[in-house]
């Protein structure tokens, strides 16, 4: 029998190892992406204060489209970069969490940086 590996397991070990080494700050929150098969979701959470500053996702009524593409993480990047620097941020660490940098994650990077956050 050929056993299947665990990938759910295995991103999360990943994420925990980086989020051993990355945490936000007041100055410099994080920017912290979840990948689900039909949604992608992105928040801007200082971690100190243990507080959610800013967030977007393609679950929200506003969002028209397919949530599960990359023109939709491209759209959820520059939302999410748009209200962040309504509040005043514009500098952010970059939270993949666990995901390969690839697709959907680096589309949601990419509409971030081009609407204005910087990481």
């Amino acid at each position: 029998m050929i056993k299947r590996p665990n990938t759910r397991a295995q991103r999360m070990k990943r994420h925990n190892r980086v989020r051993g080494k990355i945490s936000g700050t007041a100055e410099r929150p994080r920017l912290s992406v979840f990948r689900s098969e039909n949604h992608i979701y992105a928040q801007v959470i200082d971690d100190v204060a243990g507080n959610t500053l800013v967030s977007a996702s393609t679950v929200e009524k506003s969002f028209e489209g397919n949530g599960s593409n990359i023109e939709a993480a491209k759209k959820i990047g520059a939302l999410v970069a748009e209200r962040a620097l309504q509040k005043g941020i514009e500098e952010v660490v970059f939270d993949r969490g666990g995901y390969i940098y690839h697709g959907r994650v680096q589309a949601l990077a990419e509409g971030a940086r081009e609407a204005g956050l910087k990481f």
